[in-house]
């Protein structure tokens, strides 16, 4: 699993389906092959010895992208919650990406991945590995019929909320200088899903769930807690990233942190401003194995779907963060967890391999 610039990077959060669907859908799937404007392509993907990872799934909110961008381009900031979705909205926006996911493969472009195997055996052809994920549970219905079905599809992984409610629970607005302790957690049917997904060996992903759900998860999951693209709230601040008690947990149930690349949730002012220095990113790394342990930390680069330091925008320039991680010490064996190993040593804990 070795590439010509290092160790393949398999990363817990990218939101390439999205830009995708808003590019075209369908018709934009051969941008992916042959080179576009965004993060991650196969070329570039080439390029950085990205080798895949959590492609996630996710229904927008109609709001203002530019202005909320400039809000959190401010010493403080406190974004109010898109409202809530309902699922006759959603659906069809999650089966629309869904299409393109499966398009990819049908393309040849990408493998998609329902075991820990599958994907060691992508990583190691050379073809990018994708799990099918879903940020935002606005499209799984209280009876869990659509959960059924998806996950037939290929669904291995899910969060219950993104930043706005859902029936299954709240999540975090986007607010700095905060903790994620905000509001209620899981709702009746939020702790159902939970179960339900432990059942079906589902990953949930607790990247966007205030503190509440977050504890309602650990208290009810029999499963490793995930956050797939969260930072360090000791060094940042911001509604998004972790405590160190959330760190603990995480720890005790032998779970999983992938590290965000969005700037707004590394730099310690919180601000959206991409002048962000790779050693600021090594400083949350290093926050995170020291409470997680080596074993625990990867990477969730949020890519397409977040602004991210000047100097890493596309997975092509991954290789200057190898070179950073090699420079800040970290030996072969290291690098090759925080790449991809952990990932793979979580997921197979996680779906009962």
């Amino acid at each position: 699993m070795e590439t010509k610039s290092g160790p393949a990077i398999f990363d817990g959060h990218n939101d390439v389906l999205l830009k995708l669907f808003q590019e075209g859908g369908l018709s934009a799937s051969e941008s992916f092959l042959t080179g576009r404007d965004g993060a991650i392509d196969i070329p570039s993907a080439r390029a950085g010895g990205f080798g895949g990872g959590f492609f996630a799934v996710y229904v927008p909110s109609p709001m203002d992208r530019d202005f909320k961008f400039e809000e959190m381009m401010k010493p403080t900031y406190d974004l109010p919650l898109p409202d809530p979705i309902d699922w006759e909205d959603a659906f069809p926006v999650v089966m629309a990406q869904a299409a393109i996911l499966f398009d990819l493969e049908r393309r040849g472009a990408l493998s998609i991945c329902r075991t820990s195997a599958d994907i060691r055996a992508a990583l190691a052809s050379g073809k990018m590995a994708a799990i099918f994920h879903i940020e935002g549970a606005e499209a799984i219905d209280p009876d869990f019929h659509t959960l059924e079905v998806l996950y037939q599809a290929g669904l291995r992984s899910i969060g219950p909320v993104w930043s706005r409610t859902t029936i299954f629970g709240h999540g975090v607005p986007f607010r700095y200088p905060s903790s994620g302790d905000i509001g209620a957690g899981l709702t009746d049917h939020g702790l159902r899903l939970v179960r339900r997904c432990d059942e079906m060996n589902i990953m949930l992903d607790l990247s966007h769930l205030n503190e509440a759900g977050f504890w309602d998860v650990a208290r009810h999951s029999t499963k490793p807690l995930v956050a797939t693209h969260s930072n360090a709230c000791a060094i940042c601040p911001h509604s998004r990233n972790l405590t160190d008690k959330q760190l603990a947990a995480i720890r005790e149930s032998d779970g999983m942190v992938g590290l965000n690349f969005a700037v707004a949730f590394l730099r310690s002012d919180g601000r959206m401003l991409p002048d962000v220095p790779l050693e600021q990113m090594l400083r949350h790394l290093d926050h995170l194995i020291e409470h997680l342990g080596e074993d625990r930390v990867g990477f969730g680069s949020d890519y397409d779907g977040a602004i991210v330091p000047e100097g890493l925008t596309s997975c092509a320039e991954l290789p200057e963060l190898r070179h950073a991680m090699a420079q800040n010490g970290y030996d072969d064996a290291l690098m090759a967890k925080l790449c991809h190993e952990n990932w793979l040593r979580v997921l197979e804990k996680t779906w009962g391999e």
